[in-house]
């Protein structure tokens, strides 16, 4: 969970004001950006396509990260390439969960479901240190888990659709992938840019494998041979600002700001989610998906106080 630095009492100068929006703007857009991204990889990917569409998403940034960071990946121990492959392997099959669960649901509901991660890893982490949560956080999840039921309802009370499920477990992944980070004590000090490089690389690995097997759908190659702009643009998107410059972003924020401040603009995720789902994709939630909206929302803020 993020750290609140301690605040200083010295009278700040008339700039500081100005300097802390400068920090938070572009931290905000990666929450837009990100919230953004299952309407994009929604609009490029389907069932036959999803693992080409991965393969070239994080092929595309690879490169880039490894030549930004060589000196650095070099300086990688033993241990720490093993812990970072680990966690590359758990990434990967979080980004497969997600792109397979968004093309069988609407970006709205994948971006507020996935947005469950936040109530789902403060008490894996309570249990893993054998602590009990909170009744105030207990009360917010069950806000939240009541938004995601009325949520997947929007056209009356049926089982929930196969994407959602998945989606469900790609934030039950990501609350692995966190509570892995701090487990796994030889990643704890390694170079963020280089832990980031080596997961991502181990990610493509797998799904470059996949996308070798017969019968996981098309090749990389023949899905970007049918790309046509739109396609292209989606993808572009999907690698350079979802990907490359969301985490700059990050790891230029967190020098600037509190680990707390940057947790908190970025968790306006499924806001953003929801809104680029409904205004630009035209999806519809109806009053129960709405209601539930409202509830995951409400219940994901106040469970990040509650866990703080």
């Amino acid at each position: 969970m993020p750290l609140e630095l301690p605040v200083t009492l010295a009278a700040p100068a008339l700039a500081a004001p100005r300097r802390t929006w400068l920090t938070d703007l572009p931290v905000l857009a990666v929450a837009v950006v990100w919230g953004g991204s299952y309407l994009a990889a929604k609009g490029i990917t389907a069932t036959h396509t999803v693992i080409a569409v991965l393969v070239l998403r994080f092929a595309l940034v690879l490169p880039v990260l490894v030549l930004a960071g060589w000196s650095r990946l070099r300086a990688l121990s033993a241990g720490q390439l093993r812990g970072a492959g680990l966690l590359g392997l758990v990434l990967g099959g979080i980004f497969l969960l997600e792109t397979y669960g968004v093309v069988h649901t609407s970006a709205t509901n994948a971006g507020l479901i996935i947005s469950l991660t936040m109530i789902f890893t403060p008490p894996a982490e309570a249990a893993v240190r054998r602590e009990a949560p909170s009744a105030a956080f207990l009360a917010a999840a069950a806000v939240s888990v009541a938004g995601v039921v009325l949520l997947t309802q929007g056209g009356g009370f049926t089982a929930p659709s196969l994407g959602d499920l998945l989606i469900l477990c790609a934030a039950l992944a990501r609350t692995l992938h966190v509570l892995l980070m701090a487990r796994i004590k030889a990643v704890q000090d390694a170079d963020s840019l280089s832990l980031t490089t080596v997961q991502l690389g181990s990610a493509v690995l797998v799904f470059a494998v996949l996308a070798a097997v017969p019968g996981t759908g098309d090749s990389p190659w023949a899905a970007a041979a049918g790309f046509g702009a739109a396609e292209w643009a989606g993808l572009a998107f999907l690698s350079v600002f979802c990907t490359l410059f969301a985490f700059f972003v990050q790891m230029w924020a967190v020098r600037r700001s509190s680990p707390s401040r940057v947790s908190l603009l970025l968790g306006t995720e499924p806001l953003w989610a929801a809104a680029a789902g409904i205004v630009i994709g035209g999806e519809h939630l109806g009053a129960l998906g709405l209601a539930g909206a409202a509830l995951v929302l409400a219940g994901t803020a106040w469970g990040r106080r509650a866990a703080a």
